[in-house]
């Protein structure tokens, strides 16, 4: 059974619900479109497109702002201070709330993964090389694979988190 996380702008719906590994899998309903599970190289593409737009550092800079307080619980301060972040995107403002707040419930979805090591961090490593460093969103959704945690951990730390 879907669990809503978040109604965005009273037309789209952020849900987690049973995926093929565990129950943390996150959904989309976009408005009257069929329900799906965006995947990490949808997210980042999109976000680094809207960071053409409205510039790559103050998309960082607002991610980071959510990111911090991020635990493996749903907040709803969270939710709604992403909503108030995204106010600022003028008409791109409900597809920076929606690809916000999927990421949002991706991190929650990370920080409660049994045998996760690197929880929500792993996110933001992304987040980082396609909004700072330029890198492509496919290159950075798949950098992690592979690598080994202590290898990554470590490159997470150099960068300051």
């Amino acid at each position: 059974m879907p669990t809503l996380i978040k109604n965005v702008r009273g037309r789209n719906a952020v849900e987690f619900d049973i995926g093929s590994f565990d129950n943390w899998c996150v959904y989309l309903r976009r408005h009257e479109q069929a329900r799906y599970a965006p995947k990490d190289t949808e997210y980042f593409y999109k976000i680094q497109q809207l960071g053409n737009i409205h510039g790559h550092q103050k998309i960082y800079k607002d991610f980071v702002t959510y990111y911090t307080p991020t635990d493996k619980y749903i907040d709803a301060d969270i939710l709604n201070l992403i909503t108030r972040l995204t106010d600022t995107y003028g008409i791109d403002a409900e597809e920076m709330d929606i690809w916000f707040s999927v990421i949002y419930a991706a991190m929650v979805a990370e920080e409660n993964k049994t045998n996760a090591i690197l929880k929500k961090r792993i996110k933001r490593l992304a987040m980082h090389q396609v909004l700072i460093e330029g890198l492509d969103a496919t290159y950075a959704a798949n950098f992690s694979r592979g690598k080994k945690w202590r290898e990554l951990d470590l490159l997470m730390w150099q960068m300051g988190f």
